[in-house]
């Protein structure tokens, strides 16, 4: 997009959105574009020309994107170090009967990104928050990984960086039936293929790879080929990706419930390793996943 056609680009979105009212003292959640700047929606466009401040994950990163459209707004920096802070700022200018937009990086405020601590104070103190909605990396993940047996989905986000923790959450994503969808660094990417890989290695995985970007790569496999997919190609453990777990078949749902029952028993009674050694010769399960389920179960008893 170039300056020249940047007036049209804002006729156009005000042609498209401007009948609708759009009122004032209120908090707009603007989801932009997570790598293409042509997904970004009419309807944003003409929220961003119309309010009268833009709160931003990173002002930098957002004025590059208001100056592509055209658009020339005060900008507020409010991150997650900040957030509780400068919502204050933001409640100041609602006060004042300001429109206030506000947008992270990319896709949508407040899913895995900042956003949520300033809807609760702006709502706590009785202004209006209003979505515009556009890119999810969530969604367009579920979309192309055609999980037609899996129950729903759910978003886990990023795991915990915490080895225990980290194969606790990911134990029990496994044994879900509905979909599941996590986001991962490029640095931990190849440890999570390898994790996937031993705990459950066939299970159908769908790794998306730079959505909406240039080089976006969209593959669907056995958990136990991911570690090769991924060494084969360098370039394949670059950038964002979102990892969809595909749901656990009922079965297999069914035996991670039998084996917490089992292993309840086992834990009241015997040291948690003697406990995981039994069941696995009772079940027949894996030693390693029964491991990492009681880990879970000790914890959630605290």
């Amino acid at each position: 997009m170039t300056k020249t056609n940047a007036p049209l680009l804002l006729q156009a979105a005000a042609a498209a959105a401007g009948h609708q009212h759009f009122p004032a003292a209120a908090l707009y959640l603007v989801a932009t574009p997570i790598g293409n700047l042509a997904d970004l929606t009419l309807r944003a466009i003409h929220v961003l020309s119309l309010v009268d401040a833009v709160a931003c994950e990173d002002t930098r990163h957002s004025a590059v994107l208001l100056q592509q459209l055209g658009i020339d707004k005060p900008l507020l920096a409010l991150h997650q170090h900040n957030e509780a802070g400068a919502a204050q700022g933001v409640l100041q200018r609602l006060a004042q009967g300001q429109r206030i937009a506000y947008v992270s990086d990319a896709g949508t405020p407040a899913v895995s990104d900042p956003g949520a601590l300033l809807v609760a104070a702006v709502q706590a103190a009785g202004y209006q928050t209003l979505p515009i909605p556009g890119a999810s990396s969530v969604l367009a993940a579920v979309s192309v990984a055609g999980d037609a047996a899996g129950s729903g989905f759910r978003f886990v986000g990023f795991l915990p960086t915490r080895a225990g923790e980290r194969q606790s959450v990911l134990q029990a994503a496994l044994d879900a039936t509905a979909t599941q969808v996590l986001f991962e660094a490029p640095h931990r990417i190849v440890a999570l293929a390898d994790a996937l890989a031993a705990l459950a290695p066939q299970r159908r995985v769908t790794l998306c790879r730079e959505l909406t970007k240039q080089f976006e790569t969209i593959a669907t496999m056995a958990a136990a080929e991911l570690p090769g997919w991924l060494s084969a190609d360098a370039n394949r453990q670059r950038g964002e990706f979102v990892v969809v777990v595909h749901g656990a078949p009922q079965a297999v749902a069914a035996d991670a419930a039998a084996n917490e029952r089992l292993l309840r028993v086992l834990m009241r009674e015997l040291p948690l390793k003697q406990a995981v050694a039994l069941g696995a010769e009772l079940s027949g399960a894996p030693r390693n996943a029964l491991y990492e389920q009681a880990l879970a179960l000790k914890k959630a008893a605290g």
